[in-house]
């Protein structure tokens, strides 16, 4: 049995991609105390493996940490979209990649001490040739990799992004690598 009742869930900020909540929890005892927490509308992203076998990237400057980063493609969840369609639409979007014979991996819950996002993680190897069709404010380059090389940059610290560990990690474990 919990030991938190939550009493209250009030909005502060609605933003375009995230809302901002302050819920009021009951704690044993009888104590409140507040939670911040932060509603986000899902996510999808794929692990896209070429015809050579390597593992295509996306770099691309990532706000919050003021850096670029490189990453597995992912975005957001459109009103009524799937994790499916969603991880699909994505890959073409950012990598100019439509990907045929899609699996899935894992889900994850990115932050759960604040957030409840939820990303559909997905791989593919079957890529067939389209474009980029980024967003007026996305800058998005396509790197290469083996899955080693990507394994030793997650080990080394290179790549931080969970989405990316999670995906990557749960690839090399379902295909047995």
């Amino acid at each position: 049995m919990s030991k938190y009742k939550r009493l209250d869930r009030e909005l502060l900020l609605k933003g375009n991609i995230i809302d901002y909540y302050q819920d009021t929890i009951e704690i044993e005892g009888g104590r409140l105390t507040k939670f911040d927490f932060i509603k986000h509308r899902g996510a999808s992203a794929m692990v896209l493996v070429d015809q050579d076998g390597k593992i295509l990237l996306v770099r691309q400057h990532r706000n919050a940490i003021d850096r670029d980063t490189l990453e597995i493609p992912a975005g957001g969840l459109n009103s009524g979209e799937d994790n499916l369609t969603c991880a699909i639409r994505e890959c073409e979007e950012e990598t100019g990649y439509v990907a045929g014979e899609v699996h899935h991996l894992i889900d994850i819950y990115t932050t759960v001490a604040f957030c409840n996002e939820k990303i559909g993680i997905y791989y593919a190897k079957a890529l067939t040739s389209s474009k980029q069709n980024l967003d007026e404010d996305e800058f998005v380059t396509i790197e290469r990799f083996s899955l080693e090389e990507i394994v030793e940059m997650i080990m080394k610290g290179d790549i931080q992004d969970a989405k990316t560990i999670s995906g990557i990690l749960a690839y090399k474990t379902k295909m047995g690598l």
